[in-house]
């Protein structure tokens, strides 16, 4: 059995959504994906793509198949005043897992990276996923205690652009 990692390609899109969902799945989240094939090939390969796309070709006897993939796109340090790759998602099927495919994915956004001047590889896991915070930590990954993630959305989001829109013309003198 042999696995290569590749840059994500069209035809994958069926996979890695299915994949998604899997990890979506063992997340407790699977209904909290609203995302389709679709949107998928929208963001990975439409007119300006923003984000990335590695998987892994899984090679055995019986022929191939995507064992896993990992979703990535470009953030920014001001600190260091360069950019970093953020993984959005690592996923590596549960019956594939064992083969260093994980790892690999790793690498070679680890290599992106060093050949492109990023300074940083970054992610979230869930804290209570035990055996993928042992795998990072097994490979150099240390976690950001300090830090806490924050987010808006849904209506929360429409409030603050709404709100946030409403105070700018305020600033700005425009309702003088």
């Amino acid at each position: 059995m042999t696995g290569i990692v590749r840059a994500a390609r069209l035809e994958d899109v069926p996979d890695i959504y299915a994949m998604v969902r899997e990890l979506a799945e063992y997340e407790k989240s699977l209904h909290e994906v609203r995302a389709t094939p679709q949107d998928f090939e929208a963001a990975l390969f439409g007119p300006s793509p923003a984000v990335f796309g590695h998987v892994v070709e899984h090679t055995n006897g019986a022929g191939t198949e995507l064992a896993g993939f990992a979703l990535w796109f470009l953030n920014f340090s001001t600190w260091e005043g360069f950019h970093g790759i953020y993984l959005e998602d690592l996923y590596v099927r549960p019956h594939l897992r064992g083969h260093g495919y994980g790892k690999a994915l790793l690498a070679e956004l680890a290599k992106t990276c060093v050949e492109r001047g990023y300074r940083r590889l970054e992610w979230w896991v869930l804290d209570w996923n035990e055996p993928a915070i042992g795998f990072y930590r097994s490979i150099g990954a240390t976690s950001m205690d300090e830090w806490t993630v924050q987010r808006v959305t849904g209506e929360a989001l429409l409030r603050l652009a709404q709100n946030g829109a409403a105070a700018g013309q305020r600033m700005s003198g425009e309702d003088d």
